[in-house]
């Protein structure tokens, strides 16, 4: 697993404004946990925690926080990201989570999946879908995956990868139910033909038939109607 230096400064106060000031220097709020314990106030130049986090392992990357500031009994941390807050429609950092860690205890984590290969089955129509993009396991810290890769190579139609096929590396343990589809290789899509258009106007045109036929119904009873008129008058004289 890689592991990463990040400098951070011990902060004071807290809310909505003290967070803004932050942000406004180009800094991030952060907030160190562990065991309950109350949380260390933390601040951090946001493009180091960015280069960071475009390494290989991403958000599970092991960082060593290398805290100034404030109590001078602080010692380094050594963390993981918990969370990270960001703005909604730009994707700027607003807070970040850590998680103080001993690199002696295991954790749990979530790794991403990665498929490896081409599958038989896309020679055939077939198209690899990816039911899980992350793994559930535990491990030390130090064993942390950047990836676990997949074979998908001898996969045909409608044959899948269950969470139990997939090989990890040594001193990790897979907590993801085993019985669970990873990767599964989905058969080509059938069209279904369309309905020609004159089938599909018949209804209509038999509708229209029939209102006419009611309206020229309708015209013959009033001229029979008419008709007969000037016998009843006659038969009244």
């Amino acid at each position: 697993m890689e592991k990463a230096i990040l400098k951070a400064e011990t902060r004071e106060g807290s809310g909505k404004k003290n967070a803004k000031d932050i942000r406004n220097k180009d800094l991030v709020p952060a907030v160190v946990y562990k065991d309950g314990k109350d949380a260390l106030k933390l601040q951090l130049v946001a493009a180091d925690l960015v280069k960071i986090l475009h390494t290989k392992a991403g958000e599970n990357v092991v960082v060593t926080l290398n805290i100034t500031g404030g109590d001078s009994k602080i010692k380094d941390k050594t963390v993981v990201i918990k969370e990270i807050q960001r703005e909604p429609i730009k994707g700027k950092m607003l807070h970040v989570d850590f998680n103080e860690i001993s690199l002696t205890e295991t954790l749990k984590v979530d790794v991403p999946l990665a498929a490896h290969g081409e599958p038989e089955g896309k020679k055939d129509g077939g198209t690899l879908e990816h039911v899980m993009w992350e793994l559930q396991v535990e491990c030390l810290p130090t064993n942390i995956p950047e990836k676990i890769e997949v074979d998908v190579s001898k996969l045909k139609i409608g044959e899948a990868i269950f969470v139990k096929n997939i090989v990890v590396p040594e001193g990790v343990k897979v907590l993801t139910d085993p019985e669970l589809i990873a990767m599964i290789v989905k058969p080509p899509k059938v069209e279904v033909p369309k309905e020609e258009a004159p089938e599909a106007a018949s209804e209509p045109e038999l509708i229209r038939k029939k209102k006419e036929a009611e309206e020229e119904g309708a015209e013959d009873a009033k001229k029979e109607e008419a008709s007969k008129a000037p016998e009843k008058k006659e038969e009244k004289k």
